[in-house]
């Protein structure tokens, strides 16, 4: 698509329509295939300690291990990416999934599933990449509607994957998810080699093994505790002491990237603050937007007889939870809209405010299908219009040759506010409880407690999103002509 070799930092010239169109269609198509690998265990959870021969707390590391590589392997697929090629590293994410697919659905017992979903976690680096792609390949007309398609991908996979996950795993053996998953990723790879460019676009230099491995290892140590500390206790020794080795490495980490001349993240240019509060907004955010996968599942599967449950079966979740994906990618041509008239900061305001408006309306209509149908819907609307803003607005105030390091840094903040939200929703669900029976399940007020704690990282993060530059437009400088690079960080 492109044959001009710009410099770094500099933008090739664009694609054809039609192949513009291929290009965002395929990246799309990649997206959809990771996030259908990170729902389709979903339906498993209650039931691998019994499949995979293993104890409750040992079977869980297949949903840990998954969460732990994918937020090492996120920031340091985006700087690859950057200095070697992002085709490439996408190609790798893709083949790494697929191999941890196979070996998932080969295998028994824990280890190789262990193994498998922790292949399949090194592929969460994707989604940054191929919206990297598109801003060096797209014209800048196309470029809000293709990043808030890519976006929406996440809301698709998943809108897809638990339905369809729930009824093979109630129907065939477990081991056909992962079959599935092969093929799909599979068809991914194939279809980037054919149809995805190379871009031209290189920052070239020496990678930043120091700097990899301190990041790595303090998201391990922030990530684990996490994860686990409802399991271990939030004031266990192992917790408190991931707790402060996380903030003693990130310590040290943050000193050598301002001190090294090829850090693995520009901290100069994350510290700008349309970088740094949309990231902190896209934290918040991630919060905000899981904590309608932990309530919504258990009303739903909770018995009549509590009062509140709906007696309804893993099948029905899937297809409560579906049309959330669905509306994301419904609402993507508005978000880019938005984003392309007011500006990205007003479509990420926008997507706050509906997601917060979703979570009050959550509060109060529980009781029904049909309510969290629609509860699940707004919140995917409000999710999908903040999904295409993110991406604009950081890709906005970076160098194009740190594109998909910004954009990977962006996807980790996400998803370090998702495990928060887990853990807090966790202590939350296990404090307000009920007796039903020989059982203790959470109280209603439980999850509305939840519910209510959604909204208002909601709004935290429209308040965020508040104090973003006031910029009119969302896509970055037009493209008549490869730009000269922009100066580099003084160190």
């Amino acid at each position: 698509m492109s044959s001009a070799q710009p410099r770094a930092g500099s933008r090739p010239p664009a694609a054809p329509p039609k192949e513009a169109r291929v290009l965002v269609a395929v990246l799309a198509l990649a997206g959809i295939v990771v996030s259908l690998m990170q729902t389709m265990v979903i339906p498993l959870v209650p039931e691998l300690p019994r499949l995979l021969h293993a104890s409750a707390s040992d079977a869980a590391w297949a949903i840990t291990a998954t969460l732990l590589a994918g937020a090492v392997a996120t920031p340091v697929m985006g700087r690859l990416g950057d200095m070697y090629g992002k085709r490439r590293m996408l190609l790798t994410g893709l083949c790494l999934l697929v191999a941890g697919s196979v070996t998932a659905a080969l295998g028994e017992g824990l280890g190789p599933v262990l193994v498998g979903r922790t292949l399949q976690g090194l592929a969460a680096g994707v989604i940054p990449l191929g919206i990297s792609i598109m801003r060096d390949e797209l014209p800048a007309h196309r470029l809000g509607s293709a990043i808030a398609l890519m976006g929406a991908s996440l809301g698709v996979g998943g809108a897809l994957g638990l339905p369809a996950a729930a009824f093979l795993a109630e129907r065939v053996d477990w081991h056909v998810l992962f079959w599935a998953s092969a093929g799909a990723g599979a068809l991914a790879t194939v279809l980037v080699l054919a149809l995805v460019p190379e871009s031209p676009v290189r920052t070239g230099g020496r990678f930043d093994l120091v700097g990899a491995a301190g990041l790595s290892a303090a998201l391990v140590c922030l990530l684990l505790a996490i994860s686990k500390g409802a399991t271990w206790g939030w004031g266990s020794a192992p917790t408190l002491g991931l707790m402060g080795a996380s903030a003693v490495v990130l310590g040290l980490w943050g000193r050598w990237e301002l001190r090294t001349a090829q850090p693995l993240v520009d901290l100069r240019t994350t510290a700008r603050r349309q970088v740094l509060l949309t990231n902190v907004a896209s934290a918040v955010f991630g919060f905000a937007m899981f904590a309608v996968s932990l309530v919504l599942p258990q009303v739903i599967q909770l018995p009549e007889d509590t009062g509140y449950g709906l007696g309804a079966s893993l099948l029905t979740v899937g297809l409560v939870m579906g049309p959330s994906g669905l509306v994301m990618m419904a609402v993507a041509p508005l978000s880019a809209r938005i984003s392309r008239n007011q500006g990205p900061r007003t479509t990420l305001m926008a997507g706050a405010a509906v997601v917060a408006a979703g979570y009050l309306l959550g509060i109060v209509l529980m009781s029904a299908i049909w309510q969290l149908v629609l509860v699940s819907a707004v919140i995917g609307a409000g999710i999908g219009l903040a999904y295409g803003a993110m991406p604009a607005l950081v890709m906005a105030a970076v160098p194009v040759s740190e594109t998909a390091a910004a954009n990977s840094f962006n996807t980790l903040t996400r998803a370090i506010g998702t495990s928060a939200a887990s853990a807090v929703a966790g202590v939350v669900l296990a404090q307000m409880t009920t007796s039903f029976g020989p059982l203790t399940v959470p109280s209603q007020n439980g999850f509305r407690t939840v519910m209510a704690i959604g909204a208002g990282a909601a709004l935290v993060a429209l308040f965020f999103a508040f104090l973003l530059p006031r910029r009119h437009s969302a896509a970055p400088s037009p493209r008549p002509a490869p730009e000269p690079s922009p100066a580099p960080a003084e160190g």
